[in-house]
């Protein structure tokens, strides 16, 4: 369990205090603010109910279990996403782990063992496409007969509909933005930029001799945005300096110029010079700069980071850190 965001990872884990609460449920992945509106809407549910509120998600992700060898799509981690619930008003988060059992457990099964059984609910809230079980066979009507029998309630947040275009905000439309590099646009429809978290690994320490040191990060199984040159602004999450803030320059791709391989997120923090090797960090891509591209040699891309974290420098100043 994790103590800042109240975040359990099985039902055995779950404190007694628990039981009895209003439970929204879905994978609230980058908790965008479609996500928000569900929450705020189950908070003011729950608090009528005199009841805790708390998350279920899944983990891992049933796209994730069912074609383990797809591209990495995740927007934000477990951890990230607790925490995020819990600035919204959310009591506990539950990552309820997501098996061959689970993936073969009827809709009917899983609210009674589940909520019913094991949870004792007092009321559920989903979203208006909210599906569940074997087959994603349950629905909200599903939710709502067996609630009329059990005695739950049962809350169902319509679509959140973008005022431009009227299309549903959606995981699917921010990772699409993502991998366009329209991170702005992805952040509008978050209600916050998107952010990398993870540990901060030793690299080839090459940034060092060419004046630009970085702290270097892979992305696991992060969706891959577009490969290039963000402006940042980077938490420190861990260790003696953990609530500092920082803008940098990043590079988020193969490095072709050093013959990379493997995609990471090297990232460059102005004035900035103390040891965050194996600290944790998250890194937010503010802006857009330029496409990754392979240079000559290290004094050509030497020159270019420079440039590049001026640009950075001005995309960041029209961005002041709150």
């Amino acid at each position: 369990m994790s103590k800042a965001s109240n975040l359990y990872h099985s039902l055995e884990a779950l404190p007694a205090s628990t039981r009895g609460s209003l439970l929204a449920i879905g994978n609230f992945d980058g908790v965008h603010l479609g996500h928000q509106a569900v929450i705020r809407q189950a908070r003011e549910h729950a608090d009528k109910l005199g009841c805790p509120l708390g998350v279920m998600l899944f983990n891992p992700h049933p796209r994730q279990f069912f074609a383990p060898d797809a591209p990495p799509f995740r927007l934000t981690r477990l951890p990230t996403r607790a925490r995020l619930l819990a600035g919204l008003g959310v009591d506990f988060t539950l990552a309820l782990p997501f098996d061959a059992d689970l993936a073969a457990c009827p809709a009917p099964q899983f609210i009674d063992m589940i909520l019913i059984d094991a949870l004792g609910i007092s009321g559920v809230s989903v979203g208006h496409d909210f599906h569940f079980g074997k087959d994603r066979q349950g629905t909200p009507d599903m939710l709502h007969q067996r609630g009329a029998e059990a005695g739950f309630e049962v809350f169902v947040t319509p679509a959140l509909l973008q005022a431009d275009n009227q299309a549903p905000y959606s995981s699917s439309a921010i990772r699409q933005l993502l991998r366009d590099g329209d991170v702005r646009a992805a952040a509008v429809l978050m209600g916050h930029s998107w952010s990398i978290e993870g540990s901060v690994n030793h690299g080839d320490k090459r940034g060092r001799t060419i004046g630009f040191p970085t702290a270097n990060m892979e992305l696991g199984d992060y969706l891959q945005p577009a490969f290039g040159v963000y402006a940042v602004r980077a938490e420190i999450l861990s260790g003696p300096l953990q609530g500092q803030i920082h803008d940098g320059v990043a590079n988020l791709g193969l490095r072709p110029t050093v013959g990379g391989t493997a995609p990471r997120l090297e990232t460059h923090l102005f004035d900035f010079d103390a040891d965050l090797y194996d600290h944790e960090l998250g890194v937010a891509l503010l802006d857009f700069i330029r496409p990754e591209q392979k240079f000559d040699g290290l004094d050509a891309l030497k020159a270019q980071i420079a440039r590049d974290s001026q640009a950075a420098r001005d995309a960041l100043a029209a961005q002041p850190i709150k």
